[in-house]
């Protein structure tokens, strides 16, 4: 067994948590590291290795360097890749000319949103502006194209090729279709145009979709100015407040926080507009049908069937929901019990807590971050064989001084890439948890080894204090082991290819691994593993965590219908051109698949920032919770820590990334090709009532 194997089996044999005494816990070095601040060792001789190890990028300036290092390479590679003779190779060299942007570009892309010093920020918001110009050139690149088609024209060679790189092939053809290789010279340059348009407009309604309103003071009641931020005679308002418990605090930040902005109206308007012109020129008939090629869905017209399924079958159970809030709202306020769409997120979480007696603060004694990190690790290890190993960052090597870093190790494999948890609240940072590819892993045929994934999960969460780790509410827990999925995905994929690494697949597929591990996360044979409370060492009990499992079906139906309502409107917004306003559509769309009326004088589509990442692609989370549904029931919910299937798992869809269909992947692990109407069902399915847990409630 080799040495990281070895290493690996002794720390299974440990017990992750041990408690000594009354009030004493020990932690395994994962816990640790997430339990505690972070100490940093003192070395004065020790250089600066630069941000994630690159030399270049031990200052802001750095990042120039490491662009021109880039271009320059990308230049020999393109040489290559249009001058070599047709084959493997093609392909191979392709790939490499896309990781040595990539490696440049998705580093600069995570830096320009998280970094702390706005110098790197700059700097590395220029160099995401002078990659992506050299992308789209490339993407147009007539010369280079040609050399691909002559691969795949040629059906002997393209017969020959491995499942693999015939995929990569198709997929990297595909972008040249979608970016106007085959059009003249003339409106080859008009799609360009348009790519770079569109780069513009997709970062100003981004950024303006995130800006906050403000009305004067005056309009505002003096006894609410304290929940807003007070600008001189105006108040700010920058979010919906949909969890305040005032309903007047909530009304006025939905008037305030949606109302309309005429900048942002024409740059939406501009921004559909320039994007059906260019899905146009390129041969599609709507930029639905550009975006959706290569998806589960595949087309529009199959997205609007899922969800229209979906509303049907819904409906009773969602006119339901709506009449609790509504009782609810009556209840708290019989003054004015007309139920509103600032209403919604509120009063369902107060039903939910009712009927159960969901407390957050009740919970979170047992969720402290570093045993939720050691139940991962358990988790991993059980499923797949992988430990967690805390690792010393080297100087420079990381943006934050609490940023932890792990080693993902397999106990045969050996080293299988690193993941850097950014977990902790800072003022200067981006409230939003996600994942970061910053290095694809692929096969390098020249050095003959494999180049190792990098990732970032980025969280917000508060951190811990001398005398206090950090605790999670269950939600917090839930979002760490939604955020873990993605990156395990990246870890656990071994693709030849850079192109279809981890994480770079289809996005109806993307979000399946990580609605997955929600499952692991509400499932009492995982979380009692780990779930201990941080003083007392007492373990989470049974029925908190099914009354817990239980509460989220309450409303369940009205939230999925809400999720509906924006998917509809995102596909809409992507299909033919309306002839009415973008308010328009929502109003007659939110009547349809919502229920709760428009608001005069609100534009949400304005701030419904997922079209830009998630244009004509919205209805991929709905999809992703469908398939991790089915797969979970059928794969995982007998024995959710069973080494085979979490083997099979890995081998049917976590291993290929995007290198593969699919709905064949879902079909490998399903042993069936599930239809929409399965999807439906399992979506549906999930709202049923658990008999055991209204027994275990009776008998506590």
């Amino acid at each position: 067994m080799p040495a990281a194997g070895r290493f690996v089996h002794l720390l299974k044999q440990r017990r992750f948590w041990t408690r000594f005494g009354r009030n004493v816990t020990t932690w395994s070095p994962v816990g640790a590291a997430f339990n505690t601040k972070a100490q940093r060792r003192l070395n004065l001789l020790e250089k600066n290795g630069g941000l994630f190890g690159v030399p270049e990028l031990s200052c802001p300036e750095g990042f120039e360097v490491a662009t021109k290092k880039a271009l320059k390479k990308t230049e020999c590679l393109l040489e290559k890749a249009c001058r070599g003779p047709p084959g493997v190779q093609t392909v191979e060299a392709f790939d490499q000319l896309s990781d040595g942007l990539c490696k440049v570009a998705d580093l600069a892309d995570f830096v320009k949103v998280a970094h702390p010093d706005p110098e790197y920020r700059k700097a590395a918001e220029k160099t995401c502006i002078e990659i992506g110009t050299v992308v789209e050139k490339l993407n147009t690149n007539v010369e280079l194209c040609q050399s691909l088609r002559k691969l795949l024209d040629n059906a002997d060679m393209a017969t020959d090729l491995d499942a693999d790189t015939r995929r990569v092939a198709e997929l990297f053809m595909f972008d040249f279709e979608i970016s106007g290789i085959h059009l003249d010279d003339k409106r080859r340059k008009e799609a360009v145009a348009l790519h770079v348009k569109l780069l513009d407009l997709n970062n100003e309604f981004l950024v303006g979709s995130h800006m906050p309103n403000r009305i004067a003071t005056s309009v505002v009641p003096q006894h609410l100015h304290f929940h807003f931020a007070n600008e001189g005679s105006f108040i700010q308002v920058g979010g919906l407040h949909a969890d305040s418990p005032d309903d007047l605090v909530r009304e006025i930040a939905y008037r305030v926080y949606l109302y309309p902005n005429a900048d942002m109206f024409e740059c939406l308007e501009e921004l559909l507009k320039c994007r059906y012109k260019l899905a146009k020129l390129v041969g599609y008939e709507s930029y639905g049908h550009r975006a959706l090629k290569g998806t589960m869905a595949k087309i529009p017209e199959t997205v609007m069937s899922f969800l229209q399924l979906l509303t049907d079958k819904l409906s009773d159970r969602t006119a339901k929901d709506f009449d609790m809030m509504r009782g609810m709202k009556k209840k708290l306020n019989p003054r004015n019990s007309e139920l509103m769409p600032w209403d919604h997120s509120f009063l369902s979480g107060v039903v939910r807590a009712e009927r159960y007696n969901i407390e957050p603060s009740l919970y979170s004694p047992y969720l402290s971050l570093g045993a939720c990190m050691e139940g991962l690790n358990n988790l991993f290890c059980q499923l797949y064989g992988v430990s967690l190993m805390s690792e010393q960052p080297g100087v420079g090597e990381v943006w934050s001084e609490d940023v932890r870093k792990l080693a993902v190790v397999h106990e045969t494999e050996g080293l299988l890439g690193y993941i850097y948890c950014d977990f902790f609240h800072r003022s200067d940072k981006p409230h939003q948890d996600c994942h970061f590819t910053i290095r694809g892993g692929r096969w390098c045929q020249d050095m003959g080894q494999y180049q190792l994934p990098v990732v970032v999960l980025m969280l917000s969460l508060p951190q811990p204090t001398k005398s206090t780790p950090t605790l999670l509410t269950p939600g917090m827990m839930e979002n760490l082991f939604h955020e873990m999925g993605h990156a395990m995905h990246s870890m656990l994929g071994r693709t030849r290819y850079q192109h279809v690494t981890g994480t770079r697949c289809a996005t109806d597929f993307a979000e399946v691994p990580s609605i997955l591990m929600e499952y692991f996360a509400s499932d009492y044979r995982v979380i009692s593993q780990f779930a201990r409370h941080y003083e007392t060492g007492q373990p989470l009990p049974e029925t908190m965590v099914a009354r817990l499992s239980e509460s989220k079906k309450v409303c369940g139906a009205a939230d999925i219908q809400l999720q509906v309502f924006y998917a509809v409107l995102d596909q809409l917004y992507h299909g033919k051109p309306q002839n009415c306003s973008t308010t328009d559509v929502l109003k007659e769309m939110q009547q349809k698949f919502y229920g709760l009326p428009y608001v005069p004088n609100t534009a949400w589509q304005l701030r419904f920032s997922h079209l830009i990442g998630y244009g004509a692609k919205y209805y991929s989370y709905l999809l992703s919770r469908a398939v991790a549904s089915m797969v979970w029931k059928q794969c995982f919910l007998q024995d959710p820590l069973n080494r085979d299937m979490g083997e099979r798992y890995r081998r049917e869809m976590l291993a290929h990334g995007g290198a593969k269909e699919p709905m064949l992947m879902v079909e490998g692990m399903l042993q069936r090709r599930p239809t929409m109407e399965d999807f439906v069902d399992a979506l549906v399915s999930e709202l049923e009532p658990n008999f055991e847990t209204f027994m275990m409630d009776s008998e506590s």
